[in-house]
């Protein structure tokens, strides 16, 4: 039934939310011009957050979809790097005053690529243009088969105190399957570097869907994943898109699973984490009961940027390297996806910034809408659309993808309120598309202001 649901509603082929509107609304009409105007206007007073972008790694991943390079060879990065440091100094100078910092996140990629001095030089950099407070929290995505020690222990150093693994599976088959060998015991000694290094909260990313994965597999990947105690999980449906990522070729079509073995892989997950104690977090996150993420979706304060679900609250996030997004209040920006176009544009002393998208009044409700019933599986919309200066009708009212959903049991309304059943959580991105303008273009600009 529930496999029929998500073919129904095309939930595979929907949006992360991780923004709105997506990055596919993105277009040359927001420049470098306009983001340098948004830079000028960001309050002093108000916290900001930092995305760092490092585009390289050793080998190629097939099931991958990030923006990365392939380099055997260290000269590349650091050519990289020092394009990065000139970003960092035309950016921050173009604010008012040094921006509070709250959060720090470093992605790739694989940002430990560089060296461990390398690192260290990067983050005293930041510490440089940017005021880092003691309470600034700073995150890193990490593949443990690369990781030493030395760069463990210059983590902890920095301030580093979270750390993102990419796992996947700890199943062979499934691994030579998609080009990336990784042991266990690599796996472990990379939470041990980092444990002892003082980087004290460890998250594991997994992927189901993947090319020959079973429930099996993935529960035997689950057992082996909490020997080794994470506070979080991340666990995300593989997305194989080869006409947009040609490395996803190399995968066979035949052997991955169907619509219904995903979801039963996403289940069984699921109840093996919340077995072994873990809250489940919005759509795809699991977290320890004491984990300040769990805290933030008890509280209602959790937030969905694009690093997924977390506790930052900062309005405005601004993005360094190749391929990087900002969020400012204006709206959002994106960098020169490739790293030599990217090197091009900052060696001339020019801001990276090649496509955006300027939000409007009935963006910034919809986003406020799904990112609500993203972290919260529920969401007021008369309260909502009041707090934003709009009626709340027109949300509601003729909206054919939201009635299909109450239709087929997937969620409830009450006086306004939208609230996911348990038995629909795995559809909330449909539910969530229900309030995407751009899904429905028809739909767009029909709220009236109150």
């Amino acid at each position: 039934m529930q496999s029929a649901l998500a073919a129904k509603y095309g939930d595979a082929r929907l949006p992360r939310y991780t923004s709105y509107p997506t990055s596919l609304q993105f277009s040359p009409d927001v420049d470098a011009a306009a983001y340098h105007d948004w830079l000028a206007e960001i309050p002093r007073e108000k916290p900001a957050s930092l995305y760092v972008h490092i585009p390289f790694c050793r080998s190629m991943c097939s099931y991958c979809a990030c923006h990365t390079t392939i380099t055997r060879r260290d000269l590349p990065i650091g050519n990289y790097l020092h394009m990065l440091r000139k970003e960092i100094c035309l950016v921050s100078a173009r604010t008012k005053a040094p921006l509070k910092i709250d959060h720090v996140h470093f992605g790739g990629g694989t940002p430990t690529i560089m060296r461990a001095k390398e690192m260290l030089a990067l983050i005293e950099l930041l510490h440089e243009h940017f005021d880092f407070a003691s309470t600034t929290q700073i995150a890193i995505e990490i593949d443990p088969r690369t990781l030493e020690q030395e760069m463990a222990a210059v983590l902890g150093i920095a301030g580093v105190r979270r750390a993102s693994l990419g796992v996947q599976s700890f199943d062979p088959v499934v691994q030579k399957a998609i080009n990336r060998n990784q042991s266990l015991e690599q796996t472990m000694n990379a939470v041990s570097y980092l444990r002892r290094a003082g980087v004290d909260s460890i998250n594991f990313d997994l992927i189901y869907g993947l090319p020959h994965q079973t429930v099996e597999s993935c529960i035997e990947t689950i057992k082996m994943a909490l020997e080794m105690q994470p506070d979080r999980f991340a666990v995300f449906g593989y997305a194989h898109v080869p006409t947009l990522k040609r490395h996803q070729r190399m995968i066979n079509e035949a052997v991955l699973a169907s619509a219904g073995d995903r979801l039963a892989q996403a289940q069984a997950i699921a109840e093996n984490l919340l077995a072994a104690g873990y809250c489940s977090i919005g759509l795809d996150h699991f977290a320890r009961p004491d984990d300040n993420l769990a805290t933030a979706q008890k509280n209602g304060q959790l937030h969905r940027n694009f690093q997924g679900y977390t506790t930052d609250a900062c309005e405005t996030l601004i993005g360094f390297g190749a391929s990087a997004i900002g969020r400012l209040a204006g709206g959002y920006v994106q960098n020169e996806v490739f790293p030599g176009d990217y090197a091009k544009r900052i060696a001339s002393g020019r801001l990276a910034i090649v496509k955006g998208y300027r939000l409007s009044a009935e963006d910034r409700l919809r986003a406020n809408i799904i990112e609500r019933l993203m972290c919260d599986l529920r969401v007021d919309i008369p309260a909502l659309a009041a707090a934003h200066g709009f009626e709340h009708s027109a949300l509601l009212d003729g909206n054919d993808r939201l009635a299909m959903l109450k239709s087929d049991g997937i969620l409830e309304t009450e006086g306004g309120v939208v609230r996911l059943r348990v038995e629909g959580r795995f559809l909330i991105r449909a539910v969530a598309a229900a309030f995407d303008a751009y899904l429905d273009v028809s739909t767009r600009s029909c709220i009236k202001a109150a």
